[in-house]
């Protein structure tokens, strides 16, 4: 009888086995499985993040009459997005905790400026007067932007501090 055969009995299982050793094979812990899951989620969401701030760049190019100086504070929301978004990918692919909160830090800040630039802004009193017909396509667009930036962060921000927590050794009392 060949090797082969030896190991392959009737039902396909090894020889030696009847198949009760499975509570001695190895278990990969919840955790790990978590943090997979949650880097997972978390790519979707950086994801949603760079297309967020891609939007927010074509509107600031789009939105701005030729010769006319470029909304700073605008810039600065963005390239703060995109260092968070660069935080968080290294992050998430690395597994580095410190990177990670640092880039929920600076991603909140990030979107907490977009809301600061519509509230501050003539869209803010449109909205509030429910003059929804004197606003530009513009306004518009950036508007439903900013308010789904802020759900989004609300997901990234719960996404990542479980990440963080289930990547945190585990301290015995």
């Amino acid at each position: 009888m060949s090797s082969v055969q030896q190991r392959k009995g009737s039902s396909g299982r090894p020889s030696g086995t009847d198949g009760s050793d499975f509570s001695y094979r190895m278990v990969v812990d919840s955790r790990y499985q978590k943090v997979a899951k949650g880097k997972k989620r978390l790519g979707f969401l950086i994801l949603g993040q760079v297309l967020s701030l891609i939007i927010a760049s074509g509107l600031l190019f789009l939105s701005t009459p030729q010769g006319k100086e470029l909304d700073r504070f605008a810039i600065l929301s963005i390239s703060t997005g995109l260092l968070s978004v660069l935080l968080g990918e290294i992050g998430r692919r690395k597994s580095k905790m410190g990177a990670l909160r640092l880039y929920t830090s600076i991603s909140t800040i990030s979107v907490i400026w977009s809301v600061a630039r519509i509230v501050n802004g003539d869209v803010y009193p449109k909205v509030m007067q429910q003059n929804l017909a004197g606003l530009t396509s513009f306004e518009l667009v950036e508007a439903v932007r900013v308010f789904l930036s802020v759900l989004l962060q609300v997901f990234v921000i719960v996404t990542t501090l479980g990440l963080v927590q289930n990547m945190s050794p585990k301290r015995d009392s």
